[in-house]
């Protein structure tokens, strides 16, 4: 067997490997390919720079890397680890790692990160091995948003482009998908949210699909998390949230509060690339 980047596999043959490397996983991964297509450009994955094992011609193994300078430092972040049934237990994501080491500090790679879920103990094993060490934890929720957020609020919808990021709250929270250079680089909706009109809070949604990529309020009250939910409400009464850090403990109580179900949790895990320190 033998690794490579992916930089010149078929974008279909990756995707085949990646869905049945997560056939029986922890939660239901989607199917539709135009989703990881567009996921993986706003996050700023570069195939180049990511490594599959193979057997021949056959993928059977993958790390994929979003590459991007994030708090200062230019980061690899796995975004898809996985290896097919019939391949396990050959240490084959260890390989792929020693491997892209090497080659991604030449191009100045100083720092990796990804997120595993907390059930997950055999992958978390894998990365401990490899020098990884959690850093975070986050919270994931979904379901209905109830009627106790009934309010009456006015929504304002913001070009993603002309958001004054460095004026709301909690930046320093969110999860690389839910970054603001993520958020940048792909099709969510902002959502200024107000009362009598006062700027209560904000809110960074996919219409389509309920997904709320990042919410907070700018006056910490029951009010204005009432008014926060009761906006969203209006766009999605269904959504998914993912990745909510643990520390943020009132975001935490107030979306269960709100009708929302803790559905899994993951680990924030990170490591500086050996030899760059």
């Amino acid at each position: 067997m033998r690794i490579n980047h992916l930089g010149t596999t078929d974008f279909d043959r990756i995707l085949d490997s990646f869905l049945l490397a997560f056939q029986n996983y922890f939660v239901n991964v989607p199917r539709d390919r135009n989703y990881y297509r567009k996921r993986w450009e706003a996050a700023k994955v570069d195939f180049n720079f990511s490594y599959g094992m193979f057997d021949g011609e056959k993928l059977v193994g993958f790390v994929i890397h979003a590459i991007d300078r994030r708090e200062g430092r230019l980061t690899a972040f796995n975004t898809g680890t996985g290896v097919i049934p019939g391949y396990r237990g050959q240490r084959i994501v260890q390989s792929i790692y020693a491997y892209a080491f090497e080659d991604l500090k030449q191009i100045g790679v100083t720092h990796f990160a990804l997120e595993v879920i907390t059930k997950n103990e055999i992958a978390i094993r894998c990365y401990q091995g490899i020098g990884f060490a959690t850093k975070r934890t986050y919270k994931c929720f979904k379901g209905e948003i109830g009627p106790k957020a009934n309010a009456t609020v006015t929504l304002k919808e913001v070009d993603v482009q002309k958001v004054d990021w460095s004026g709301l709250p909690n930046q320093g929270y969110y999860s690389w998908d839910h970054q603001k250079e993520t958020l940048l680089n792909s099709s969510y909706t902002f959502y200024q949210v107000r009362r009598d009109d006062r700027l209560e809070g904000f809110f960074v949604i996919d219409p389509h699909t309920g997904y709320v990529a990042q919410f907070d309020v700018f006056h910490a009250d029951k009010n204005t998390w009432k008014s926060l939910f009761s906006g969203i409400r209006q766009i999605s009464q269904t959504i998914k949230v993912n990745n909510v850090d643990k520390r943020l403990t009132e975001k935490l109580v107030r979306l269960e509060a709100y009708g929302l179900m803790n559905s899994v949790d993951q680990y924030e895990m990170r490591m500086d690339v050996p030899g760059t320190q």
